[in-house]
């Protein structure tokens, strides 16, 4: 038998019995471990060909007869970056694109909680005032431009789209169409679209050309009243003009799930900047039930694909970084 080091922390016993199951099915044997279970795990991992798992570190102690490596993460940019974590400069990487319903409602939910003016409200109540006629905006008959047209940026189209958004823009590095989009560009045009970008949500990749893509000349060129969601990388935003942005009135708000570097600093101006809504990276987690039942099946599927020896559905290019 082939052995499988599975190290989560969100396995039910029904996951355990599903990934048992399709395992034992293609010849393989799954060995469980929990978060507090480093060691054992890591020992186990010496003659295992899989690793199913989210950590680096247990990453860096696998062999160099380590095959594949099922990360059940959405963002590799730990992986993409640092080379010396694969002792088999071969071993296949995936990801798992399983976030995108959970990360989309929380979009959802902030550009909302942006359109309809909480922070400033929420800030009324805080000193007991009464004032109620603060102008807000709607998902309908308004417009959107995602940055990132994956899974997430698929998701979130979706649902902007059954609320009644009048148009959804794309953009994406091929600017290949896709569902859900009225028009997908490459990211090449980011500065002609950011002059009507007026709900701009982010949901890119961490890679070397998405560093900053969001830099204070790109912050300048929104349009006053602008709202910036951002739900892919911290590193995509220039954070200090952002903050500058905001507190001189120029954007309408901003809702920031993933900032650079995690947790923010105690003292950082993001903290204390108007109309921002901050969140410590909880839009996606493993904390929906769908997200968890999806990572599973997703993973199963692609043991599937492994042992019949066809190219398996999550698998980056470490080059590229996605």
């Amino acid at each position: 038998m082939r052995d499988i080091c599975v190290y989560q922390e969100f396995l039910t016993e029904a996951h355990k019995a599903r990934i048992r199951e399709t395992a034992e099915d293609l010849g393989f044997t799954p060995h469980f471990f929990t978060l507090d279970q480093f060691e054992e795990a890591k020992a186990c991992l010496q003659g295992c060909e899989i690793l199913y798992a989210h950590n680096p570190e247990l990453l860096r102690a696998a062999p160099a007869s380590l095959k594949w490596y099922c990360c059940s993460y959405a963002g590799v940019d730990p992986y993409c970056k640092d080379p010396g974590l694969f002792a088999n400069p071969d071993c296949l990487l995936t990801n798992s694109n399983c976030y995108g319903v959970t990360i989309a409602e929380h979009v959802v939910m902030v550009l909302l909680m942006l359109l309809r003016r909480m922070p400033e409200y929420e800030e009324v109540v805080r000193s007991r005032g009464w004032s109620n006629q603060l102008p807000i905006r709607s998902i309908r008959d308004n417009t959107f431009t995602i940055l990132g047209t994956g899974d997430i940026g698929v998701n979130v189209a979706d649902r902007l789209r059954g609320m009644g958004a009048a148009r959804i823009t794309g953009l994406s590095r091929s600017g290949r169409a896709r569902e859900g989009f009225d028009e997908v560009l490459p990211i090449a045009r980011l500065d002609e679209v950011l002059p009507q970008a007026r709900n701009l949500i982010m949901a890119l990749p961490g890679t070397a050309e998405t560093y900053h893509i969001l830099n204070r000349a790109r912050i300048a060129l929104l349009p006053r009243g602008a709202y910036v969601v951002n739900v892919g990388r911290g590193a995509a935003v220039e954070q200090e003009p952002l903050a500058e942005a905001l507190n001189a009135g120029r954007l309408g708000g901003a809702a920031l799930d993933v900032m650079d570097p995690e947790p923010l600093p105690g003292d950082h101006p993001l903290w204390t900047a108007r109309n921002i809504i901050l969140t410590p990276h909880v839009s996606g987690n493993m904390t929906l039930g769908y997200t968890c039942d999806r990572n599973v099946e997703m993973f199963c599927e692609d043991l599937g694909n492994y042992a019949a020896g066809r190219p398996l559905n999550g698998l980056i290019d470490r080059a590229r970084g996605y």
